[in-house]
């Protein structure tokens, strides 16, 4: 499943991302362009706007709440979203997938404490960024489990 975020969401999109969903956050577009780009990209939009969650050209969803936890809760609900094995294989910034990087190949890249403290990293391979296994993402995971209970409605024919 892949999502399109409208401006009054990017911290949704970024927990998207973390999710495993490729999700993409464009700059303030005109609802027309937004609902264009939906429909060629083939992506569900999410959105604060009534008129834009109405419209008929693509699938959208108008996201009721601005508390993170409960438009997250929202989407698992009212989508076949299931949390799994993609968890935090994206990049939060620019939604690429990243990838495992020799751990030589990140000294000096990564704070020394950093490089020394852990054994496994991945580079997001559009941005440059690096991620690896530290109390941040174990914050982001602890958050994440939450929401592996909560069951969507959506119900398979």
């Amino acid at each position: 499943m892949k999502f399109i975020a409208d401006h009054m969401l990017g911290t949704l999109a970024r927990w998207l991302r973390f999710m495993g969903y490729d999700t993409i956050y464009p700059p303030p577009e005109s609802d027309e362009d937004l609902i264009l780009a939906a429909k060629k990209q083939k992506r569900t939009i999410l959105t604060r706007d009534k008129e834009v969650g109405s419209n008929r050209i693509t699938k959208a969803i108008y996201i009721k709440s601005d508390k993170l936890n409960e438009q997250i809760k929202q989407v698992i609900l009212d989508l076949p979203l299931n949390i799994g094995k993609d968890v935090l294989s994206r990049c939060a910034v620019c939604n690429s997938k990243i990838v495992r990087v020799d751990r030589c190949n990140v000294e000096g890249k990564v704070p020394p404490g950093v490089f020394l403290g852990r054994r496994k990293f991945w580079k997001c391979p559009k941005c440059g960024r690096y991620y690896w296994h530290g109390t941040h993402w174990q914050k982001i995971l602890k958050n994440i489990n939450k929401f592996k209970t909560v069951k969507h409605r959506y119900k398979r024919g």
